[in-house]
C-alpha cells in the first residue's frame, strides 16, 4: 500500500515548517484539498479534518479581523486530531493564534511561496498520482507509435522476444516482466516497471540485458498510458480466431475497460509486425476509421444490388 507523509509534501514542494514538526509523519488519506473559508467563521458541523488544509489570502485576511477572544479557538478546532497538515501560501504570515495551536496539538504548519491556485493544482496532482489505485501485471509494456500496448499470455509464448524486436523497429520499451499499472483518473491507466527491472529484458538463452545500454536512451521510456492490451497464445487449430475485427474484446484493469486483441503465435507468423498494425489499426479506429465496418457497409451493399437485380 502507498503511503504520504505530510514529510513527502514538504521535500517535494520545498515547504517551510513554521511549527508543530513533531507531526511531519501524519498520513495524507486523500488527494483532496480544504480551503476552510467556512471553519474560520465558525462552522464545523461538515469539517472535512482528514484533508489537507490551504489557506490562502481570503482565509488569512478574514482570520485577522476576529476578535482575539475566538482566534485561539477556531485554530484549535482546525488543528484536529487527523488534520494532516495546514499549509498557507503565497508566503504570508501565519498567524499567531495557529502557530500555538500546532505546538499544542503536534500538527504541521508549513508555507509556501506559490499563489494558493497554483499550488492546490500541483498539490493534487502529485497526491492523484501517489494515491492512485494500483496493481501489477505479469507482461510487457511498449510503446507503439505513441499507443501503449501491454503484451500479456503464458510464460515462453514469446513476450519478451516481440518487444526487444520491436525496440530495435525504432520502438520503445516501458516495462518487462511485470508491469505496475495506476489509475490516475477515470478510464486512464498508465504502466510502469519496478525500479529493479527498470530497462532490463529476459530473453531465454541470453539472459537479462540491457535495453538502454544496448540502443541508448531513446529506446525507453519511464512510463506509459496504456489503451490496447495484446495477449499472446499458441495456435490452437480447434479454435475460431476473428478474422473481421468486428467484435471488440474488452479486458478490465482496476476500473477501467481497455480494448484487447488475441493473437495467435506460430512458427512463420511475424508477431512484432502484427503489434506494429495492431497499433496503427487502433489508432485509425480512434480517429473513425474503421476497415472492419466500412468491409461490412461494402459487403452489404453487394448483397442488396444482388437482391434488386434478382427481382
Amino acid at each position: 500500500m502507498v503511503v504520504v507523509t505530510t514529510r513527502d509534501v514538504m521535500e517535494r514542494f520545498h515547504l517551510q515548517v513554521v511549527s508543530g514538526g513533531e507531526g511531519l509523519g501524519r498520513y495524507i488519506a486523500t488527494s483532496d484539498l480544504s480551503r476552510p473559508g467556512l471553519e474560520m467563521a465558525g462552522y464545523f458541523m461538515h469539517y472535512p479534518a482528514d484533508r489537507v488544509q490551504l489557506l490562502g489570502k481570503t482565509e488569512v485576511s478574514f482570520f485577522d479581523m476576529l476578535d482575539a477572544s475566538v482566534k485561539k479557538e477556531r485554530m484549535l478546532k482546525l488543528c484536529s486530531p487527523d488534520t494532516p497538515a495546514i499549509i498557507i501560501a503565497r508566503g504570508m504570515h501565519v498567524p499567531e493564534a495557529l502557530i500555538e495551536a500546532s505546538n499544542e496539538t503536534q500538527v504541521p504548519v508549513l508555507t509556501t511561496t506559490m499563489t494558493t491556485t497554483r499550488f492546490s493544482s500541483k498539490l493534487t496532482n502529485y497526491l492523484e498520482s501517489r494515491l492512485a489505485p494500483t496493481t501489477a501485471v505479469h507482461g510487457v509494456l511498449v510503446d507503439v507509435y505513441g499507443i501503449g500496448v501491454l503484451i500479456v499470455g503464458k510464460s515462453g509464448v514469446g513476450k519478451s522476444e516481440t518487444a526487444l524486436e520491436l525496440v530495435k523497429k525504432g520502438h520503445r520499451l516501458v516495462a518487462d516482466d511485470s508491469v505496475e499499472i495506476r489509475q490516475e483518473a477515470e478510464d486512464f491507466l498508465v504502466g510502469s516497471a519496478p525500479p529493479l527491472l527498470e530497462h532490463l529484458l529476459e530473453i531465454r538463452g541470453i539472459g537479462i540485458i540491457d535495453i538502454m545500454t544496448l540502443f541508448g536512451a531513446s529506446a525507453v521510456r519511464p512510463y506509459k498510458r496504456i489503451t490496447l492490451v495484446v495477449e499472446l497464445e499458441i495456435w490452437d487449430d480447434e479454435k475460431v480466431y476473428d478474422r473481421l475485427g468486428l467484435e471488440e474484446e474488452k479486458l478490465k484493469i482496476i476500473d477501467t475497460e481497455l480494448t484487447k486483441l488475441t493473437i495467435p503465435v506460430r512458427p512463420g507468423r511475424n508477431v512484432s509486425v502484427l503489434l506494429e498494425v495492431a497499433a496503427m489499426n487502433y489508432r485509425l479506429k480512434r480517429l473513425g476509421i474503421n476497415a472492419a465496418e466500412e468491409f461490412s457497409r461494402r459487403l452489404d451493399d453487394v448483397i442488396n444490388a444482388n437482391e434488386r437485380e434478382d427481382y
